[in-house]
């Protein structure tokens, strides 16, 4: 049997953890995509567009890779990676591993758009960093890391 964590009381394997968790992982992704969107509007961007646009900022990659580094569908990713392309911000490039399956890189009026961007995200940033603190800033990203690579752990074995 699992000890009660002390802070609350509840066994550490207790559904009402995860059911939390997840509810709380909901929330914060809508809180992140409302704030993701008032910042991304100015540069003519979504929230999705710069999201695919930030995953191909440190180097090219396959729809497939963009997919599996964001969570998502690689068809979700597809049509984003269309309409990237379709308006000039992004463009495909061969693949020397894989003929098919080209690679999206940002053109530079989507690292334009992205750089539009950059002052509202660093000035969130700074706010949520003194609403935190550093340290607890920095714990909440480790502990989201950790719960991913736990997630990804699990695969889609449901117990």
């Amino acid at each position: 049997m699992t000890a009660p964590e002390p802070e609350t009381g509840r066994r550490a394997d207790s559904p009402e953890l995860l059911s939390r968790t997840a509810l709380g992982v909901f929330r914060l992704n809508g809180q992140f995509l409302s704030v993701a969107e008032e910042l991304a509007a100015p540069a003519g961007l979504t929230a999705a567009w710069w999201q695919v646009l930030g995953a191909v900022l440190p180097r090219p990659l396959p729809v497939s890779g963009i997919a599996r580094e964001m969570g998502i569908t690689r068809q979700s990713v597809q049509r984003i990676a269309d309409l990237l392309v379709e308006r000039g911000l992004a463009a495909y490039e061969p693949n020397p591993a894989h003929r098919r399956a080209k690679l999206l890189t940002p053109t530079e009026e989507g690292r334009a758009a992205i750089r539009e961007i950059t002052p509202g995200h660093a000035a969130l940033a700074k706010r949520l960093a003194e609403e935190l603190g550093a340290a607890e800033f920095a714990e909440t990203v480790r502990m989201l890391e950790r719960l991913s690579r736990a997630m990804d752990a699990l695969g889609s074995r449901s117990e």
